[in-house]
């Protein structure tokens, strides 16, 4: 039996929460017994999407990420209680439902905030990797069944490995990847300010000044323009548009998004 990886592709998840939903549905209002207790209907979610808003109005993009447990190699729940938590072949972690009764603690060991607590139950829980459709024939957990996007896919290290070559697990040991990190943009709208018009086609290129990656493209017919997934850094940015004036300017991608807002472009 293979290590088994969570590989989740950022641009590909487009926030629907099929995952989360299938996880609430395989596990609340039932217990999987050996696996997992019963999930509390509110307060946990073993798999969760997380979205992020980058930029500010009027430039704003979203991003979406599944969040679970990492399965991690060294899983500081199983170094304090070995009778209760257990690693199996496959890599996956089991918080054994019965023998970690009584052990609340273990809710707080994750450092990834990716355990709860049960309080009526006194049980941390998390994650189970749905272990229990596994051994039962399934290929998948109920998550990267439900997803229609490949935005979470599951399967043997080995399957993957030509696709996560040079990448590394998203936390040290974790058994979870993730593929396309949000970078930066650089975006803004340029416009005739005599007409008040925006200019639409115009050329944008910019530069970054620590790799010195040139980029271009053209405003669309709002005027708008960007630049995505771009590294961190500052950049210089060359304006033309037939019959105006060309300009250059700067901004800083370094700590946030680089919104250079509304370029106004002189005619000749």
């Amino acid at each position: 039996m293979g290590k088994k990886v969570f590989v989740v592709n950022i641009a590909r998840c487009n926030g629907c929460h099929n995952c989360q939903i299938a996880c609430k549905d395989e596990h609340c209002m039932t217990s999987w017994e050996g696996y997992a207790a019963e999930q509390p209907m509110t307060g946990q979610f073993w798999g969760r999407i997380e979205e992020t808003v980058h930029g500010s109005v009027p430039k704003v993009n979203l991003t979406y990420e599944f969040k679970l447990c990492h399965h991690c190699d060294e899983c500081p729940l199983e170094q304090m209680a070995p009778e209760a938590v257990y690693r199996r072949e496959d890599g996956l972690v089991i918080i054994d439902p019965i023998k970690a009764a009584g052990k609340p603690e273990l809710a707080n060991a994750c450092p990834y905030g990716m355990v709860y607590l049960n309080e009526p139950l006194g049980l941390a829980q998390k994650c189970t990797g749905c272990a229990h459709l596994l051994d039962d024939g399934w290929t998948a957990p109920r998550c990267v069944d439900a997803c229609p996007t490949e935005g979470v896919r599951f399967g043997d290290y080995e399957d993957f490995a030509e696709e996560l070559e040079g990448i590394e697990p998203a936390v040290p040991g974790g058994h979870v990847y993730v593929l396309n990190q949000p970078k930066r943009w650089v975006a803004g709208e340029v416009y005739d300010p005599e007409e008040d018009e925006v200019i639409i086609g115009a050329k944008i290129t910019i530069q970054g000044q620590t790799d010195g990656v040139i980029l271009t493209t053209e405003s669309d017919d709002f005027g708008d323009f960007w630049f995505k997934q771009v590294e961190a850094q500052n950049y210089k940015i060359w304006f033309e548009a037939e019959g105006y004036m060309s300009r250059e300017l700067s901004i800083d991608a370094t700590d946030k998004d680089g919104h250079i807002g509304s370029v106004p472009l002189y005619r000749l």
